[in-house]
């Protein structure tokens, strides 16, 4: 049996966490701002964001699988991380500065192709770290395990949230633009998210111990893997004999990862349009960017109540279980998301972000507690990897279809998008009422 670990060790594990959500908040704030600023349409925003997707889709089980087959004298989890944290920062660096190669092809292009190396290296970087707490954690500090490790991601996304409004607001940076520039307030966010994204990821490399081979035998884990089966092919074999419980997260996680994303991509046009009264084509003003700069902060909310709620979530689960503190979560989400058509100013929208902040924790936690006692641990990075396939699909089908129906549909008016948002994360909530989870 593993031994417990200490509060110090669980957190050291999941400070890479911290630096990861820091690179993955600023792409959230402000990739669309960004885009509409390289000249994208509000309809089109959602096509440019399936790369995140797309390559999470591919990236994570390919690496969840060699993961699981990879030790040497950096670790099993580690060199995944280094490599990702590398590729993120080169990411985070080049495209808020995509302009710079307008002279080549259309800026809008380069944004485009920066923002999927920077979502690839988010996924090569993350994916190993959900398997590390499953790898080092003993099964009655799973949930606090995650659940630290939610905090860590909440400290992180407030930081990289906040970024753009304190460097406008505090330090005087400018948060307006020549047309087709990106604020030099964004920019600079950005080069500060690229040292936290390596500076953390260090963090986990140096203080952290991974379990050898021969530890893991001790402790009476079985280390099993198919030598005759090819990679891609032992990939679509664990996929098809994925266990129950997976199969029924699997609605779960694609309900909330379809709310999440729409929220993500339609946030800034919808505030900016239906808040601010700006028009849908306005993307440089200054109440455009003072818009942009103000979701910022609400998502830095949103992030800050996750941390604190996911301090909470072990005793909740606990007393209520596993699924009902989940579907609960999820109903807070769903009522946060819809109540953003009904506030009255900007300030009111902190309140709305406090119901999206305790689904965001929960969302990070609780189908990963659910799940990890389900999965054999000679594969818990490649069903880690696979299970991201419900977290990339909901996005991939979001950013098909949301656009048109956005235009089409909503007349443009991204608010609406919000609050279909709103009720599929409350179609999560009902279906995670139905797992049932290994005891």
């Amino acid at each position: 049996m593993k031994p417990n670990l200490t509060r110090t060790q669980i957190i050291n594990m999941s400070i890479g966490f911290l630096g990861i959500q820091a690179g993955f908040a600023l792409q959230n704030g402000n990739a669309s701002r960004i885009l509409q600023t390289y000249g994208a349409d509000v309809e089109h925003l959602s096509w440019f964001w399936l790369a995140a997707p797309l390559t999470g889709m591919i990236v994570q089980p390919i690496i969840g699988y060699y993961s699981d087959r990879t030790w040497n004298k950096f670790g099993r989890r580690k060199p995944y991380f280094l490599v990702g944290a590398l590729l993120a920062a080169f990411g985070l660096i080049f495209l808020p500065n995509s302009a710079l190669l307008a002279g080549v092809l259309p800026a809008i292009f380069f944004g485009a192709g920066f923002l999927m190396l920077m979502d690839a290296s988010f996924n090569v970087a993350m994916e190993p770290f959900r398997a590390l707490v499953a790898d080092n954690t003993p099964e009655k500090q799973l949930t606090e395990g995650f659940s630290v490790q939610t905090f860590l991601i909440g400290i992180g996304a407030v930081l990289g949230s906040w970024l753009p409004y304190i460097l406008a607001e505090w330090f005087g940076i400018a948060k307006v633009a020549e047309l087709g520039q990106v604020p030099n307030n964004v920019i600079y966010s950005f080069y500060v998210g690229a040292v936290v994204f390596l500076g953390a990821i260090l963090w986990t490399v140096l203080t952290t111990k991974e379990y050898s081979p021969e530890d893991r035998k001790a402790f009476g884990e079985v280390e099993e893997h198919e030598n005759t089966t090819s990679g891609i092919a032992q990939i679509l074999k664990d996929f098809a004999s994925m266990p129950a419980t997976m199969k029924q997260l699997g609605g779960v996680q694609f309900f909330s990862w379809i709310g999440l994303f729409t929220m993500w991509v339609y946030t800034t046009p919808a505030i900016a349009h239906h808040i601010y009264g700006l028009s849908i084509t306005d993307t440089s003003s200054e109440t455009y960017n003072t818009a942009g700069n103000w979701v910022g902060i609400i998502f830095g909310i949103y992030n800050g109540v996750s941390a604190i709620y996911a301090l909470f979530l072990p005793k909740i689960a606990a007393k209520y279980g596993k699924q009902q503190t989940h579907a609960f979560s999820l109903f807070c989400g769903a009522l946060g998301l819809i109540s953003m058509y009904f506030v009255p100013n900007p300030t009111w929208l902190i309140a709305s972000m406090v119901g999206v902040g305790i689904a965001w924790a929960s969302i990070l936690a609780m189908p990963y507690s659910m799940l990890a006692n389900s999965i054999p641990t000679s594969k818990m990075g490649i069903y880690m990897g696979i299970f991201n396939f419900f977290i990339t699909l909901p996005q991939i089908t979001s950013g098909i279809f949301s656009g048109p129906i956005v235009k089409n549909v909503f007349d443009s008016n991204a608010i609406y998008a919000i609050i279909m948002a709103g009720v599929f994360m409350a179609i999560a909530g009902v279906l995670a009422l139905r797992v049932k989870v290994r005891i």
